[in-house]
């Protein structure tokens, strides 16, 4: 095998005396995908944030192309050929694709920026990946899914020797994941080495030629994707199977209460004509293509984005308000699928995103019970397996999935009893899926009611009661679980009529 391009040995960090990585070592040759899997919180990130110069490693060694190298910031990676595409996206939505994509790099013309120029080499790098977008755009006007391709183009565009793409399917259409995949096998066709962190095994099995496990900040071990199996890898990243089974048929009553009711809804230019019923105890998943208005419609419904037309009833009442307020008030919370812009505050703690719903609850006179609060947040912390050195940690410095949980308590200590969880294990791995499973199983058993909306279709079979499917703004489509599949599913989720 070729000598590798990367090596990382040794490599130890801590945050506040809590290690996040332990003598873990990583190496990536050219014209390789080397996946770097784990769950939530076992340092994968952490470890490519010191590669590419985003944090200082504590102890341990780089050696790029055998020599060895630090980072101070990304900036000085990027001029070493090492560039990261992150799950959460780092863009400024008020400037133009083009300028996102060149920003710190603009062409010049004398003093001032060329964007005539800059819109040009946009438009021939997109044309180049074969991504249909228009650089002349706002960044914010696009969908999730295509402001990650921009991600990635902005990427390739520095002439990178090694690229980090972490998550970079998550937000993507089927269509949009072929063609990220077309892109990546062409660049490890000039050499390229590609660090790919994902927890889909089909894509893992799909396009990588090793796979590195990491748990608890530290390695376990390095497979060959094509000598491993799927169980193979689970094993190593959490000890034990997690099987996706199907599920086979619904306990909810025939005749249970309809709890949240949704007639002829249109809002924007993406919701269209939407009815359905949701019945109490019951998972009803909502399946579809990306830019089926699935997200507009829970928007809607919880008065995030304004609705056209169209009625909705909470227990048998008509919600007369149109705000998120009114609907919270109603029982009725939502998990956005864009948990960075719309589900935590960043920069503030865990205590405080977990009660933020809920803190009138905690207020004496002038003052807040801290002590009643810390109660109830470490409850929650338990209960969801959420990993944080303590209830005052930054939110932004935990994983993903432990983000996703904190977002998941704040509604729990609400105590709402409609859940719209939009998304709810984007990015998040195996073990961590698990867990989530297990909590909104345990939900609809006490009585509450989850819309789930979901683009992996092994979560809507495993998860669901009834499958609803949208399709261009409408419903197109709605099974029970006994028959639902993945085929009719999908035609339902392309064919409007």
């Amino acid at each position: 095998m070729a000598d590798p391009i990367l090596v990382m040995q040794g490599i130890s960090k801590a945050f506040a005396g809590v290690p996040a990585l332990t003598d873990v070592g990583f190496d990536l040759r050219a014209g390789e995908v080397h996946a770097l899997m784990g769950e939530n919180g076992a340092g994968k990130s952490t470890l490519m944030k010191i590669l590419t110069g985003i944090y200082t490693r504590d102890a341990g060694t780089i050696l790029l192309n055998g020599t060895p190298v630090t980072f101070e910031n990304p900036r000085e990676a990027q001029d070493a050929g090492i560039v990261i595409v992150h799950q959460e996206l780092n863009l400024m939505p008020h400037l133009t694709v083009a300028q996102n994509i060149f920003i710190g790099r603009e062409p010049m013309r004398g003093r001032l920026i060329d964007d005539q120029q800059m819109i040009q080499d946009a438009r021939k790098l997109f044309d180049l990946l074969n991504i249909d977008i228009n650089p002349a755009e706002t960044m914010g006007n696009l969908t999730v899914g295509r402001q990650q391709m921009a991600e990635i183009a902005k990427a390739i565009s520095t002439d990178a020797r090694i690229i980090v793409f972490d998550e970079p399917t998550a937000a993507l259409t089927e269509k949009e994941t072929d063609e990220l995949f077309k892109i990546i096998a062409d660049l490890r066709s000039k050499g390229i080495g590609i660090i790919y962190i994902s927890h889909r095994m089909d894509e893992i099995k799909r396009i990588t030629d090793r796979v590195t496990v990491m748990r608890d900040g530290e390695y376990v071990g390095t497979l060959i994707t094509a000598d491993s199996t799927k169980d193979d890898i689970i094993k190593m990243m959490v000890g034990r199977v997690v099987y996706e089974t199907p599920k086979t048929h619904s306990t909810v009553p025939p005749d249970a209460p309809v709890v949240l009711k949704v007639e002829g809804l249109r809002a924007g230019r993406m919701v269209k004509d939407v009815s359905f019923e949701l019945r109490r105890g019951e998972i009803l998943g909502v399946a579809g293509l990306m830019g089926a208005g699935r997200t507009e419609m829970a928007r809607a419904i919880f008065g995030a984005d304004r609705r056209d037309a169209g009625e909705i009833y909470v227990n048998g009442k008509k919600l007369r308000g149109t705000t998120p307020k009114d609907a919270v008030e109603a029982g009725i919370s939502y998990l956005s699928e864009d948990r960075k812009r719309f589900g935590v505050m960043a920069e503030m703690d865990v205590t405080e995103n977990t009660t933020l719903a809920t803190l009138e609850d905690y207020v004496s006179g002038p003052f807040i019970n801290n002590t009643k609060e810390r109660h109830t947040v470490r409850t929650y912390i338990s209960q969801l397996k959420i990993k944080t050195p303590s209830e005052r940690q930054q939110v932004r410095k935990l994983s993903g999935g432990n983000q996703q949980k904190i977002v998941i308590a704040k509604w729990l200590v609400k105590n709402s009893q409609i859940l719209i969880f939009d998304e709810p294990t984007r990015g998040i791995d195996v073990g961590a899926k698990a867990e989530i499973y297990e909590l909104m199983n345990k939900l609809v058993h006490e009585g509450k009611s989850i819309l789930m909306i979901s683009s992996e279709l092994t979560e809507i079979l495993r998860m669901s009661d009834r499958v609803m499917v949208m399709c261009e703004g409408y419903k197109t489509a709605e099974f029970s679980i006994e028959e639902a599949n993945q085929e009719n599913i999908m035609h339902a989720a392309t064919l409007r009529n």
